[in-house]
């Protein structure tokens, strides 16, 4: 037979059980020799405690009302210092919207990179439809792969200022590689 707690002992003497919890502890106590005695204690020990009460100097209605004052008064000061309109503002709404369109637009330019790489000093590295080319100024430089199907040239290029452009050429087999580093 499994026993009822102490707690719930103690609660049952004092009459502070639910009504679920006391029709168990009603039962249980109705076949419990052992459990009866300890709730006759429980129920000594309730008739013996006022008695030994102290607290006669203590103004309950006069502590109650303090206690009152005391919680309205955190109650105001927890509303003035509360935040004022929904977390969610329009403005905030406005900076988090732009910040994912900048998120958004900095990724499509890195993913998809021009073929075209500038240098401060004025060289401009280039890959064109007839190959890659290096241009200064007026002057320029190509190194051509005509005659290649150009949808069969890979580029390569280089943060640097590197440009690379790799085929097969289809009547020889010959791989071509032109690269062109800017130093």
């Amino acid at each position: 037979m499994k026993h009822p707690d102490q707690e719930t002992l103690a609660l049952h003497a004092g009459g502070d059980l639910g009504p679920i919890a006391r029709w168990r502890a009603r039962r249980h106590l109705a076949r419990c020799a052992q459990c009866r005695e300890e709730v006759a204690g429980f129920d000594q020990y309730r008739q013996l405690l006022p008695s030994l009460d102290d607290s006669q100097d203590v103004h309950w209605s006069r502590l109650a009302a303090e206690m009152k004052a005391n919680i309205r008064l955190g109650l105001a000061a927890g509303e003035c210092v509360s935040v004022a309109g929904p977390v969610w503002s329009g403005a905030r709404v406005g900076v988090a919207l732009a910040s994912v369109a900048v998120l958004l637009a900095t990724g499509v330019v890195l993913e998809h990179p021009g073929p075209t790489v500038a240098r401060e000093t004025g060289v401009v590295v280039q890959a064109t439809a007839d190959g890659v080319q290096v241009r200064e100024g007026g002057q320029s430089m190509g190194l051509m792969h005509s005659g290649t199907n150009k949808e069969a040239v890979t580029y390569q290029v280089g943060a640097q200022g590197s440009v690379e452009a790799r085929y097969v050429d289809a009547e020889t087999g010959y791989v071509t590689v032109n690269k062109v580093d800017v130093e």
